[in-house]
């Protein structure tokens, strides 16, 4: 049995999506203190009420900071680590020059290990307690990533990336080894602790029908992993993908055709969608994931966050480490306010941290047990300090409600905002 805490603040949930309140702050809850115990949220409620309940609790104070969920990252590459910002490159160039060249490296579990390592060290220096990751070809590189998570307690999603065209010898592997060490990876990792398996083809220009039409027998035998997938993420991209596969409707028919799409896809990007494809993914409810950092930083697009929530669509953020070029999700809502601002529909700082916590949480079919400030869920909790900076804290000091104070931590804020982070009822 963990120690019992009482961590006191301004502690945030969300009782409902602040994209479907009459107005977003209505969906919010700011309370004194959060209670937490073996690894769970136990209660939340006033400081001295939650003394009284738990008088062996430890107290940590934390002021005024705000208390929150920990960030849930919905769509990264871990492998990208050590090439994030790297210069000039639009999709296809960038999976050639930096992407490819990088990801052969996996084969060495050490070095798959110590990305691993480096990685979670990154990701938790920002806040982030919980992600879904591809691996490279090589089941060493999910093994490392999994054994990483494994011994800090985290919950975390990956999957061993499937590819067998398109790609340098070496990166290639073949529509049954995929399969197999897919189906190994299940069985080894699925539903350890706190782990689970995406099964993971990188996006149709690198598979061949065979080797789609194998993940999606895969997903058939597995229907409680997760598929993430890339969809629409540029226009060279789409045009690429209808020479490749001249029959289909448009591009999610190349994953339909092959049964890859349902409710538990998480298909990244998004950005350029046909009409068929909209409605298709809002009937089976899956997920699309917006990359703002990436989608702007090798010119991918505008994605339509406004459009989409507003016609039901279940709707993630992520970093899209490395081709999105920060580690950070306070750095990701504020790209998402900008890329809001470019279509006219800039997102309230209630909806850029829902996103963050409970709409990722959703978007990766994991808000029954992370995401939100609510009795029962695990204890991943970041604390945040809104006025890290003089510039932020000048800023903060004239807000006239929590709203205008986590606002400029959201736009001007990094690392050193995270004042501290809980894993699994863990302090870190």
């Amino acid at each position: 049995m963990q120690a019992e805490y009482i961590i006191s603040g301004q502690v945030l949930s969300f009782e409902h999506s602040p994209f479907d309140a009459n107005t977003p702050e209505d969906a919010a809850r700011l309370h004194e203190a959060v209670a937490i115990g073996d690894g769970k949220i136990l209660a939340v409620g006033t400081k001295a009420g939650l003394r009284a309940d738990h008088p062996g609790a430890e107290v940590v104070d934390h002021g005024d900071h705000l208390i929150l969920a920990g960030f849930v990252d919905a769509h990264v590459h871990f492998p990208q680590t050590a090439i994030i910002a790297s210069w000039g490159k639009r999709l296809i160039d960038w999976l050639n020059s930096y992407t490819f060249p990088e990801e052969m490296r996996f084969a060495d579990r050490a070095y798959a290990d110590d990305i691993a390592n480096r990685y979670l060290d990154l990701t938790r220096a920002n806040g982030t307690t919980t992600m879904c990751s591809y691996g490279t070809i090589h089941p060493e590189s999910v093994d490392a990533f999994f054994s990483a998570a494994k011994a800090r307690g985290q919950r975390v999603i990956a999957g061993k990336t499937c590819m067998d065209r398109n790609a340098p010898d070496g990166l290639r592997d073949t529509p049954q080894s995929a399969h197999d060490d897919s189906a190994a990876l299940i069985a080894r990792w699925h539903g350890v602790e706190r782990l689970s398996y995406a099964i993971t083809p990188r996006f149709s220009p690198t598979s061949t029908p065979e080797q789609l039409e194998a993940m999606g027998a895969l997903w058939a035998d597995h229907p409680d992993c997760l598929m993430q997938t890339h969809l629409s993420e540029q226009t060279d991209e789409i045009a690429w993908v209808k020479t490749l596969f001249p029959d289909a409707r448009d591009y999610l028919d190349t994953y339909e055709s092959f049964g890859l799409l349902g409710a538990r896809g998480v298909y990244g990007h998004a950005i350029h969608l046909e009409p068929r494809e909209r409605d298709r993914l809002r009937e089976v409810d899956a997920a699309l994931v917006h990359c703002p950092t990436s989608n702007t930083f090798i010119g991918s697009g505008l994605f339509d966050m406004a459009g989409l929530m507003a016609d039901g669509h279940r709707v993630g953020l992520a970093t899209d480490t490395g081709g999105g070029s920060s580690f950070s999700m306070l750095r990701t809502m504020a790209a998402a306010y900008e890329v809001g601002q470019l279509r006219g529909t800039p997102l309230h700082a209630a909806q850029l941290l829902w996103l963050a916590t409970q709409g990722s949480a959703r978007a990766l079919r994991l808000d029954d047990c992370i995401g939100n400030i609510t009795v029962g869920h695990e204890a991943d909790l970041v604390v945040l300090d809104l006025a890290s900076t003089p510039a932020i804290a000048q800023r903060s000091a004239r807000a006239e409600d929590i709203w205008e104070a986590v606002f400029a931590t959201i736009m001007m804020g990094d690392d050193r905002a995270i004042a501290e982070v809980w894993i699994n009822g863990k302090r870190d």
